[in-house]
């Protein structure tokens, strides 16, 4: 061409050789055919497809696995708020001693907390004569005062009573149920009671309740009651004992190392279990379904990834003509790998980016959205009846997040291999024949 245009165009094509990979002319071409026209109407509409389908599949995987991550953060610090990390049990006698055992193990480097504890399972009535199940817990004043899950998180009344042996401390859903607030009387029927000559009457006994707490696990608050340890004793008929002694750790994944210290402090036969063995069920199938829920995802981003194949396929076959010319006016086969591959991984790079973006907005107001939709449906969405958290948690994972990322990448940039692949093999004679 004798313009000023089509000589710029020659020179190009031209340098295209000599200069380096992923040069501005190379650039420039993919970018070119990056952009929609109306001949190409479909193929951008494929490409178009793709982007969506990367950034709905990273934003997805991203949410799912922060709330999932988020459950079991949840989960754990409030499950282990109120329970111990690890837990005495007696094997040669019971336990009488309690109070020095705790004293020595509150001692051991690494425990930060020692709790002898009395517990039973009561029937539990209001003033209305509704009744519910609940699990009594005998403990010290001062030891409940140092359960901050439960001490600073007092919904009404006080733990002044408590303190003085003659409150009792219940979960605000228990409270809500049998229509008890702070001041008012519970009253507890425990299976095992007094003996008679007509045999065993349930023991029954009216007590103040003194605070009412609120932990925010639905199972929690609506089955729990603290008593004071002395007074426990006595309704469950274990006068001078406990049942068990839990201990509060620093490193609750560090339990093993404090096995040996433990029973060494005892000075007297025990039987230590942890948290993990309590709850390995439990924490073993949220882990299942955490890598079952990545698997089952990674499936969308695969599925954006086979259309950025088939764009790119079509797109090389319509761009046949031009890849022989840009090919007989010197571009090197793999300057035209290069220009189909950028222009596949611009796709996947744009749409993971955007995946992120909208994955991270989402997580940061996960519990508006889900009140806005609450709202919108006019139903309870992730009800804490069923989930026993009252509100929707996200915890993102930097870690968890960069793997996401490296993935939906690398699945973008591998679909692109086979398409430039393609093009830089194709054979500029004919291809102008049949053109």
């Amino acid at each position: 061409m004798a313009d000023g245009t089509g000589e710029s165009t020659v020179i190009k094509a031209k340098a295209a050789p000599a200069s380096r990979p992923f040069s501005g002319f190379e650039r420039m071409v993919a970018w070119r055919y990056l952009r929609s026209r109306r001949r190409e109407a479909f193929i951008s509409v494929i490409a178009g497809f793709s982007f969506i389908g990367i950034m709905l599949g990273v934003a997805t995987l991203i949410i799912v696995m922060a709330v999932m991550n988020g459950f079991r953060t949840e989960l754990i610090s409030r499950i282990l708020g109120i329970n111990g990390h690890m837990i005495v049990q007696p094997i040669d006698r019971p336990l009488d001693d309690y109070a020095q055992l705790a004293d020595r193990f509150s001692k051991v480097q690494g425990v930060k907390l020692a709790i002898p504890l009395v517990e039973g399972q009561t029937l539990a009535s209001g003033k209305g004569g509704a009744g519910t199940g609940a699990l009594v817990r005998g403990i010290r004043a001062e030891d409940l005062a140092k359960l901050k899950t439960v001490s600073d998180h007092i919904k009404a009344g006080d733990l002044v009573g408590f303190a003085s042996g003659e409150g009792l401390a219940i979960g605000a859903r228990m409270a809500e149920q049998l229509g008890i607030n702070a001041g008012d009387t519970i009253t507890l029927v425990a299976p095992e009671g007094d003996v008679t000559p007509l045999g065993v009457n349930p023991r029954v006994k009216t007590y103040t309740v003194s605070a009412i707490f609120e932990i925010g696990m639905s199972e929690y608050d609506a089955s729990i009651i603290y008593m004071p340890l002395e007074e426990a004793q006595l309704y469950f008929n274990a006068e001078g004992l406990v049942q068990s002694i839990e201990l509060f750790v620093d490193n609750p994944d560090a339990v093993d190392a404090l096995r040996q210290p433990i029973e060494a402090a005892a000075e007297r036969q025990i039987y230590v279990t942890d948290w993990r063995q309590r709850n390995r069920t439990f924490f073993s199938a949220l882990e299942v379904e955490r890598n079952v829920m990545f698997m089952i995802l990674t499936l969308i981003v695969l599925v954006a990834a086979l259309n950025i194949i088939s764009g790119l396929i079509m797109l090389v076959k319509d761009k046949g003509s031009d890849i022989a010319i840009l090919r007989t006016m010197g571009a090197t086969s793999g300057s035209i790998m290069r220009i189909f591959f950028m222009t596949g991984a611009a796709i996947g790079t744009v749409g993971t980016i955007a995946g992120v973006i909208l994955g991270v907005v989402v997580c940061i107001n996960v519990e508006s959205i889900r009140q806005f939709f609450s709202w919108l449906s006019g139903q309870t969405l992730f009800d804490p009846e069923l989930y026993f958290l009252s509100q929707l948690p996200a915890d993102m994972n930097l870690g968890e997040t960069v793997s996401i990322v490296l993935m939906a990448l690398t699945l973008s940039f591998l679909a692109t291999i086979f398409p430039a692949w393609r093009a830089s093999r194709l054979d500029p004679v004919q291809a102008l024949r049949y053109e």
